[in-house]
């Protein structure tokens, strides 16, 4: 698959070029003969004989980056400078941080922010625990967690590593639900370890998000850490995925005119993602799945089968089909990728059913070249932002714990999830729908409000949020 420049993978170039002549066309000419994109030129100081600039170029990758100020370096009259790759630029200092709600501008404010005012806060809700959701940041927050052990693509890089994303994912929370989130990174990947600190920091949180924790201990940390707390636990991996697939699948089967219980869906991966997937999928009446993992297509006669791969087996393959994943593909209306990279071509996707649809979801390199796949599929999608239908949990994680949130829900449950699928789904009017348009943009401000709303409905909360402020009153 070519890749394209991204701004993931952009530069600033501090530079000099001589004031007359042809430095700079020469140097965007040499920028984009090379397969890079100059997005800005910026000069910074100008002389009789010199201009200094700052040219920002996106590249493919590292490596191509690398190659493209190799060939600035060779245009004549041109000496580089420094280097600075944006992405990093970003996150230098870290990208959140915690603001102060009231100002502390004399005695008066700390007395009331601080001792003794807060004394009497503390009293309260010493008495009636209840009173933290109102008097204290535990209304608005969750907390982010994840022991490194599985971080996108990447694999087990551990808590530190790990700590980029999840502060990533707390300002994703801000931005689109106006959620504080707060990342840990668990310097420990024991199962009872990490269920032990959870609980012990959970009163400080409405919710907890876990995030990037491999299979199959993930399973067991959810499903325990939900037994064990009095507010939600979800797992974005699992949950948040399943939801933004549903919801595609939803408007892709309108495209092509099929319905969920008729079609015939085949899975590539039977860890975390797409098991949650399935069971959604189940719930909402999916009835003829098949899925795959690295030793082939799932079904009961398979050897050593334990856990989820066992629930697996005995809920899905109904015909029980053997043998390989691009066996099972054949005939199939539905293929879903959250496996590796290639393991399908464009010639398997041939063998579907017309109108078929593809959702290969692996990244950044997805289960089949897109370009391929939409040679014979109807449907297109995957977890890229350079491809059509993008399939991204940021669609549907930052409205899930906005209506959790406010409907104060101490649970979140599968009525929860296909109430947010079916939400995400209807953001796309019929107006809208087409091919290359089954899921919205995640700017669209309806997205994460339709959601919220959805899912505070199934959480037995309020149809209308109160006017803000009209909880502030405590009797004394």
């Amino acid at each position: 698959m070519s890749a394209v420049p991204s701004v993931s993978y952009s530069i600033t170039v501090r530079l000099e070029v001589p004031a007359g002549g042809a430095s700079v066309s020469q140097l965007t000419t040499a920028v984009e003969q090379a397969g890079g994109a100059v997005t800005a030129l910026d000069v910074t100081a100008s002389g009789h004989e010199r201009l200094r600039m700052d040219v920002t170029v996106a590249a493919r990758d590292t490596d191509h980056a690398d190659q493209l100020v190799e060939i600035m370096t060779a245009v004549p009259g041109v000496t580089i400078g420094k280097v600075s790759d944006r992405t990093f630029l970003m996150h230098l200092g870290g990208k959140i941080e915690m603001q102060s709600k009231h100002p502390i501008r004399n005695r008066d404010d700390l007395s009331m922010i601080y001792t003794p005012g807060v004394a009497r806060v503390c009293l309260a809700i010493a008495k009636n625990p209840e009173d933290a959701r109102r008097l204290t940041i535990k209304r608005n927050s969750i907390a982010v967690i994840t022991d490194g052990s599985a971080v996108l693509g990447l694999g087990n890089i551990g808590p530190q590593a790990a700590l980029p994303v999840m502060e990533g994912k707390a300002a994703l929370f801000k931005r689109f639900a106006g959620i504080d989130a707060w990342p840990l990174c668990l310097d420990t990947q024991d199962t009872e370890e990490i269920i032990a600190v959870v609980k012990a920091v959970a009163p400080g949180f409405a919710g907890i998000n876990l995030e990037d924790i491999s299979a199959p201990r993930c399973f067991e940390v959810e499903r325990r850490l939900r037994e064990l707390l009095d507010i939600p636990v979800f797992h974005d991996d699992q949950h948040g995925t399943a939801i933004v697939v549903l919801a595609a699948l939803y408007n892709a089967l309108r495209v092509v005119g099929k319905n969920i219980a008729d079609v015939r869906i085949v899975m590539s991966g039977a860890g975390a993602a797409g098991t949650a997937i399935i069971k959604l999928l189940l719930e909402a009446g999916a009835g003829d799945i098949v899925v795959a993992d690295i030793e082939g297509v799932v079904h009961r006669q398979r050897d050593g089968l334990v856990g989820e791969l066992l629930w697996l087996a005995e809920h899905t393959n109904a015909l029980d089909v053997t043998g390989s994943l691009r066996a099972a593909v054949a005939g199939a209306d539905v293929f879903i990728g959250v496996s590796a990279p290639n393991v399908l071509s464009g010639e398997d996707v041939a063998t579907m059913a017309d109108q078929a649809i593809v959702f290969a979801l692996a990244n950044p390199e997805p289960e089949v070249d897109p370009a391929d796949a939409s040679r014979y599929a109807a449907v297109v999608a995957t977890g890229r932002s350079d491809f059509p239908n993008q399939i991204n949990n940021v669609l549907a994680f930052p409205g899930v714990f906005r209506g959790l949130l406010d409907a104060r829900s101490s649970e979140i449950t599968s009525t929860m999830l296909l109430a947010a699928a079916r939400a995400l789904a209807g953001v796309v009017s019929d107006a809208e729908l087409n091919a290359s348009y089954i899921t919205p943009s995640v700017f669209n401000a309806d997205v994460h409000t339709a959601v919220a709303a959805a899912v505070r409905r199934a959480a037995g909360g309020p149809a209308e949020l109160p006017a803000e402020g009209v909880d502030a009153e405590v009797a004394v």
